[in-house]
């Protein structure tokens, strides 16, 4: 992480401001597979919290998080858990697209981030957003930067006055090959100006 840190530091200054003000970031951390990717569709266009706090619910209701069983649960045990319809569809879609085997979670470790997205992208629900967080958190890919991030696409906004996605990915590829670790920089300076705690 320090080198990573110290090297955008270097690149921009804009680093080295978040850091002397809050100090380091959490690195988040999720493990690879099915269960990540139920919550991170959860997470889709709401708080953490909130997404967290539904995710819990379905976790105390169904006897595990797996494809089989959450393909099997009707829709209106979902809409009592507090997960919409159309997340519900995403949910039993990922559920079907590996229970058909046309995705195979354990295989994505060892395809490029580029391929990961490919695979990805087929199912229903699952853009970018989703795909970009499941490779930072759980795959550890090093070097992205979501631009569907509201945080992220504000704090770049507000710390940098670039106000259009297509200048920032152009001014962020000097951010290479640690745009992953600016992501969670912008995070923290996100959250802490808000005085905000997330749990990933």
């Amino acid at each position: 992480m320090q080198e990573a840190i110290e090297y955008l530091s270097a690149k921009d200054a804009v680093f080295k401001l978040i850091t002397d003000k809050y100090g380091l970031p959490i690195i988040p951390k999720r493990p690879q597979g099915f269960e990540t990717l139920v919550l991170l569709i959860l997470e889709q266009q709401v708080s953490i919290d909130s997404a967290k706090a539904t995710f819990i619910k379905i976790k105390t209701n169904v006897s595990d998080i797996q494809p089989e069983i959450l393909i099997e649960i009707p829709e209106d045990n979902y809409r009592n858990f507090g997960v919409s319809r159309q997340k519900t569809s995403y949910i039993k879609a990922l559920a079907l697209a590996i229970l058909n085997k046309d995705l195979v979670l354990t295989s994505l470790p060892n395809k490029s981030p580029q391929q990961v997205r490919e695979e990805l992208i087929k199912i229903k629900g699952i853009g970018n957003w989703t795909i970009d967080v499941y490779l930072m958190f759980s795959l550890q890919e090093p070097d992205l930067l979501p631009l569907g991030d509201i945080a992220v696409i504000n704090t770049i906004k507000e710390l940098l006055e670039i106000h259009s996605k297509e200048e920032m990915e152009v001014y962020a590829q000097k951010w290479a090959p640690y745009r992953s670790m600016a992501t969670f920089l912008l995070w923290h300076y996100y959250l802490q100006k808000r005085n905000r705690k997330v749990e990933y």
